[in-house]
């Protein structure tokens, strides 16, 4: 397993081997030891699935007070991921960056407690799925609008849709304060 650090400390991509013969391929896509030996040390307590049409974003979602460290894996299709930092602490508080995942590359994303998350389909019926080390708790869930004008997250694709909970929640930039 390769592993490459992104601008936010504790998100890391990795690359895991494909096996392909004249059957397709195979794939490992969870063994704990190597997932600790990589540093990562969560674990993982919930698998999560979505499918999505071309356009979709999802989130930006995040627990207020059970944060969820994250491990996504794209099943089928390709997806813009968006994470965003939301440790008061941090250097790159409020700040967020975006990377490209698909089926064919092999590429995971690790994205620890203290982020909030979404992600756009850029497929139809585009498979994700995630691992997550803390439970869903609906009472702790909170969102801001992925279309904040002031994060100016560049989401590649016409958006076709949102949920009604994306679509009225605040601005990042309107409850900042409250996480310092």
């Amino acid at each position: 397993m390769q592993i490459t650090h992104t601008q936010l400390a504790g998100c890391v991509i990795l690359q895991l081997p494909i096996y392909h013969d004249q059957r397709g391929h195979f794939q490992e896509l969870y063994v704990d030891a190597r997932y600790k030996d990589a540093g990562i040390p969560d674990t993982f307590v919930q698998d999560n699935f979505s499918v999505s049409q071309a356009g979709v974003i999802r989130g930006m979602h995040f627990q207020r007070f059970k944060a969820q460290g994250k491990l996504i894996s794209v099943l089928q299709g390709e997806i813009y991921d968006v994470m965003l930092d939301l440790r008061p602490d941090s250097s790159t508080f409020g700040q967020w960056q975006a990377i490209t995942l698909n089926a064919s590359s092999g590429k995971q994303l690790y994205i620890p407690a203290g982020f909030a998350h979404g992600f756009q389909a850029l497929t139809n019926n585009t498979l994700v799925m995630y691992k997550t080390s803390q439970y869903y708790d609906a009472k702790d869930e909170a969102v801001f609008n992925a279309l904040d004008p002031k994060l100016s997250i560049n989401w590649p694709a016409s958006i076709t849709k949102r949920s009604v909970k994306d679509c009225t929640a605040p601005n990042f930039s309107d409850i900042v304060s409250s996480f310092l």
